[in-house]
């Protein structure tokens, strides 16, 4: 299906349907079939009639020092054919004068505490940069609804703040994970993966699966825990960075003996490549 391309705001706008209601899909760009199921998703809530955008920036204020900025997968012409296949109907693309035409703005959202834990302790900055792109682009795009992976359970959850906090009009949806055959969750950094450390990948999956049989959050630690030290072993090795088990609510690290929904999440490098993976589960009980 050919879908229009956006690449300045005037464009954009100029596609819009006046009364219909839009839905928005944010990306980095080099799109999988984890961006086609958000788009997916996304025709479900705005119905036939309506419109989907899907963006596509590689925005350079959500990358530190020594990250893959410059070798990050730029697919623009294979990442509009996905979309429209997905059933997107407008494709925006800006170019960095566009989206920041003096430069780097010196007026950025700021994570806050909430930004400054896990993925935000190692990568500084990385959330006052995403939430600014995305609060841009729900300028932009004016949708009735955005729609985000549970991939990426933290920034999920700093959208989801950011929008109640500041009163933007737009419901956040999310979208569950989606996975490989053998587990992997989908990602665009999976392509700078060999083979063999493809396998070694496959840990951190394997690691929140092992959990999914526990109850109690000791014993949910300790499965997953397991799986990870096999891995470190590996050749390659797997270098873990965090293994946790978060209150959804406000992802802090859950007690034992706590009961309710948690959030296990990994992040860990295989090679050069950083990979991160959560599952959710039911915790009650001593099993």
């Amino acid at each position: 299906m050919t879908i229009a391309v956006a690449r300045r705001a005037e464009d954009l706008h100029a596609q819009y349907r006046p009364g219909a209601p839009r839905a928005v899909v944010m990306t980095l760009g080099a799109l999988h079939e984890g961006h086609a199921a958000n788009i997916h998703a996304a025709r479900e809530r705005v119905g036939p009639d309506g419109q989907i955008v899907v963006t596509v920036y590689v925005n350079p204020l959500q990358f530190g020092a020594g990250e893959d900025f410059d070798r990050y997968p730029r697919t623009l012409d294979a990442d509009v054919q996905l979309a429209g296949a997905a059933g997107a109907d407008l494709v925006f693309a800006p170019a960095d004068d566009v989206m920041y035409p003096a430069g780097r703005p010196l007026i950025r959202i700021a994570a806050g505490p909430l930004g400054e834990r896990l993925e935000g302790a190692s990568r500084p900055g990385h959330f006052d940069g995403m939430l600014t792109v995305v609060a841009k682009l729900l300028h932009l795009t004016r949708p009735d609804y955005a729609l985000f992976g549970e991939k990426d359970a933290q920034q999920l959850a700093l959208i989801r703040r950011m929008v109640r906090d500041l009163d933007f009009p737009v419901e956040i949806v999310p979208v569950a994970t989606v996975r490989e055959p053998d587990g992997l969750a989908l990602s665009s950094r999976n392509r700078y993966l060999s083979p063999a450390e493809r396998t070694t990948a496959l840990a951190l999956s394997g690691a929140l699966f092992a959990a999914r049989g526990h109850r109690a959050p000791a014993a949910a630690r300790a499965a997953a825990r397991g799986v990870l030290d096999a891995a470190a072993a590996l050749d390659p090795p797997l270098a873990l960075d965090y293994l946790v088990l978060l209150d959804p609510a406000d992802l802090t690290e859950v007690p034992d003996g706590y009961r309710g929904e948690a959030i296990m999440a990994v992040a860990a490098r295989v090679g050069t490549t950083r990979l991160i993976d959560n599952v959710r589960l039911a915790l009650g009980g001593n099993a």
